[in-house]
Formats: C-alpha cells, structure tokens, sequence
C-alpha cells in the first residue's frame, strides 16, 4: 500500500473517545465504488487493537461516569446523541454514498430515520419495569433486569439505551460513517470508551473481536458462513449472540393483486441498494394466471431504472460495492443461463463508458426458474431476482419455504384473509403484506434457519441486552427446620 495517494485521508481506529494514530499498522483502502478508486485508508486491526478497544469498554462499562449514570440520565444522554446524529445528517449523506455506492435518495430516504432508533431506546430505558411473579406461598418472585450484557458489535441504540458499551468492526469497506459518528457522539459527549471502532478484515480483525474472551454479547450481521464462523468462536465461551445473516426473501404475487402495483414492488424490493440487502426481494413467485404478464412487464420496468453516478439525485441504481460482488453476480447470471433459465432483462455490465471504472450491473430478471437451480436457492447480493410460476396456495407456501434461509417473506394479494393465512404459514421472521423493506425501531427483526438468530429492534432487541435474575424472597417469618420433621413436609422446592 506503499504506493497509495498522499492526498487520500487516513483513518485510526476510535477508541476511549478518540481517534488513535494508525502508525506503522498496514493500511486497506476504502473505494468509492461507482468509480474504482480510493477515497481513504485505515488501519488493519490486529488482536492488539482489538484488545485496546474491549479494555476501553470494559473500563466504561464499570466506571461511574457511564455504568453509574441513572437509567433518565442515560436516556437524557441518549437522546442528546440523537439530536446530533439529526443536526448531522447532511454530511453524512454525501460520505455514505461515497462509500457504498447507493444512490443519494435512497440515503436519505434511509438515514434520516436512524436518530428515531435512539429515540425509542431511550424510551424503553425510561419505561423499563421490573416483574413480580406470582408464585405459590408466601414467596415474591422477581425479576430485575441485572447485569447489562456489555460488548456487541452492532445495534448501537439499544446498546446505549441499556448502559452498556461496545466495540464495533465496521465492513472495511464501509467504514466512514461508522468513524464519523463515533467522533459526532464523542463531541456530544457520550463518555470515552462506551463506542469504540476497530477496523480491519473479517477473518482477522473480526475474528480476533469474536473470539475475545472478555466479550459478553456479540452481534454480527453478514453473510451467514460469516456468522457461523463469529457465531462458532463467540459460542466457545457461551456468548450471547445474535445474528442477521443472508436471506433468499420470497414474494408471492396472487392472480387478485394488480399486476402493475406487483411489478413495481418486485422492482423495488429486488434492486434497491443494487439487490445488496438481507432482504432482496429474489425469488418472484407469481400465479400461473398472471405470470406471463408479470415477467414481460418486470423486464421491461428493470430496463427503465436509471443506472449511473449515485451523487446525482436522478440516478436510480449505483453500483455493486466491489469487483469481486460484481463478478460474483455475473457468475450467477452464467449458472442462471446453463441451469436453463430465460434471462429477460439485465444480466450485462452497462455499455455507457461514463461508468466502465465503477462496479456497475444491470439490473437482471431470470424467468421461468425451478426450485431446483442455484438461482433459486442462493443468495446472489446483487440486483438480480427470479420468476417462478405457482397453481395454488399449497404450491406457492411450498415453494417460498423451500429454502435454508428464513429471514423475511412477502404476500401481494387483496384477500385479506388470505394474507393472514399464507403469512402465518411462511417460514421467516419478517412478512409484508402489500409491501417491501418497511422497518421501524419497535418492529422485531431477524430470522430463522440460516438467516440467524435473536432479533434486532423492537423490545426483543433492548432485553436481550440484559441477564434476567430471579429473586425469591420469602414473606412470612415462620420458623424453619427441614429435618426436625422431614416426613411432615409438604414441600421442597
């Protein structure tokens, strides 16, 4: 990396609430993806850092300046950080895109609801209840959320919410934002070490946070070997885990729903953020009575999107994140080809020389695709679905739960009986009805199979991040003496 730019900027790992000069470390580049070049450098984070970064947690975590704030005063604090993640946002769009590749609008479009994530954590804080158990006897049965579980690697909302601290390992290629904000919070005064940021390569970096042995929680979201690798060094020491790994989402498109309206969603769910989401919409399952007319109108609405600089607001679809993602999605357009799949849109890298330096696709559509083809089965992570053809509900539930992954699902129908009833039958953890991509901080997110484990968002996310105690206490002063008449006692347990 001897030979890289002088002009580019280089990045040092954020931890105890500064950034640390990279010094003699071996330097990764980050690359705008749109243009095939570097637009920074950071560090590679060796065990070292790593081990800097939990130390720093850990020290947060148990000092009183952050593990001793009151669960309104952290939530105060936490709303505070929102405050300046929101009077921030216009220049993180720009850098965001920069860095993944994805077009200006749908940055904004996604970005500008982040602060509320911090917002409803904080109210959860705030709200949080112990229980009482009703139990049999003069007993009381409670349940206090003790011992907040201390380092994870994403979900940073519930993290602060809940009091504990965290060292996140951003993609390397994505990590600009990620620094940014840790520096925002830092200056809005989020206390050092409770958001430390090492960066570097998962199989070395991630590797050396997963399998730490003073980590308490881990999150990872990835690719789903990814999490079986994380998940695998975490388990060793019985980590907490969550996990939200790769997807192959179903949408199944009844004969009764606008066929038009369905295209349009299909479209949207399948090349938004160039197909690289855990919920692509891959896998278009479509009535038998409307099929022909569904794929001729998909291919010709995928030819229409606007592919080109994602900075300029009229572009539609930017590119993949990498060469390598580009050729893996062109590797499978040839698998999609030999498997005896009609190609009917896309499938090419765009002719438009403006773009030959970025990491460009065209936005592809396979038709007439069997469950038993790789496309089918497969995560791609680009902009590319299918189109497979059903008779019946039985047939179209069958084919949507064909597959080893579990994380989301979607129904078009205006049967709304019907809805409730395929949703129901769906193996996933996330259904839409009549839409796509739709979040909210107070939704659960995850899946099943080998989309994951545990979710993110919603109540389900912010207990996880606490050990659940139970504490009996007995009411009554009756005295005791278990072998002063042990035949005569009516109770053990």
């Amino acid at each position: 990396m001897d030979d890289l730019p002088t002009r580019l900027r280089t990045y040092g790992h954020f931890i105890d609430g500064a950034e640390q000069p990279p010094g003699d470390a071996a330097l990764l580049e980050v690359v705008d993806p749109s243009r095939g070049e570097a637009i920074a450098r950071i560090p590679h984070g060796t065990q070292a850092d790593v081990d800097r970064a939990v130390k720093s947690a850990r020290r947060a975590f148990e000092g009183r300046q952050w593990g001793g704030l009151t669960d309104r005063e952290r939530a105060r604090l936490v709303n505070k950080l929102a405050d300046a993640f929101e009077s921030h946002l216009e220049e993180l769009y720009p850098l965001e895109t920069s860095n993944n590749g994805r077009p200006i609008n749908e940055t904004r479009a996604q970005v500008s609801r982040l602060p509320d994530f911090l917002r409803y954590n904080a109210g959860l804080a705030l709200a949080r209840r112990d229980a009482v158990i009703p139990v049999q006897g003069p007993y009381l049965n409670s349940t206090p959320f003790n011992h907040p579980l201390m380092i994870m690697v994403k979900s940073l909302a519930p993290v602060l919410a809940s009091g504990c601290t965290t060292v996140v390992k951003p993609s390397e290629y994505t990590p600009l934002t990620t620094l940014r904000l840790a520096r925002i919070f830092s200056d809005a005064g989020l206390p050092p070490g409770v958001f430390n940021v090492v960066t570097g390569p998962g199989p070395t970096t991630g590797k050396a946070l997963a399998s730490h042995p003073d980590l308490d929680k881990l999150v990872l979201t990835g690719g789903t070997e990814a999490g079986r690798i994380g998940g695998a060094l975490a388990g060793e020491r019985f980590v907490h885990q969550t996990l939200e790994l790769g997807g192959k989402t179903p949408v199944l498109v009844f004969d009764d729903f606008d066929v038009d309206q369905a295209v349009n969603y299909a479209a949207f769910g399948a090349f938004i953020g160039a197909g690289q989401t855990c919920i692509c919409g891959s896998r278009q399952i479509v009535h038998e009575r409307v099929y022909d007319q569904f794929v001729e109108k998909l291919a010709a609405k995928a030819r229409t999107i606007r592919i080109g600089d994602p900075a300029d607001p009229a572009v539609q679809l930017g590119p993949v994140i990498s060469e390598k993602q580009r050729r893996r999605v062109l590797g499978y357009v040839e698998i999609g080809l030999e498997e005896g799949a009609r190609l009917v849109a896309g499938g090419r890298v765009p002719a438009d020389p403006a773009l030959a330096k970025g990491y460009f696709v065209e936005p592809t559509v396979f038709a007439d695709v069997a469950p038993r083809m790789r496309i089918f089965q497969e995560e791609v992570f680009g902009p590319f679905t299918s189109v497979t053809r059903f008779r019946d509900e039985d047939e179209a539930v069958a084919l949507a739960n064909d597959s080893r992954f579990g994380l989301a699902g979607a129904v078009r129908t205006t049967n709304l009986a019907r809805a409730h009833r395929v949703a129901a039958r769906l193996r996933c953890g996330i259904v839409w009805i009549n839409d796509h991509h739709r979040l909210d901080p107070a939704s659960p997110w995850g899946g099943v199979g080998d989309s994951g484990i545990g979710r993110e968002s919603g109540t389900e996310s912010f207990d996880a991040h606490f050990v659940t105690k139970s504490v009996m206490v007995k009411v009554d002063d009756k005295p005791f003496d278990w072998y002063a008449d042990t035949a005569n006692q009516k109770r053990l347990n």
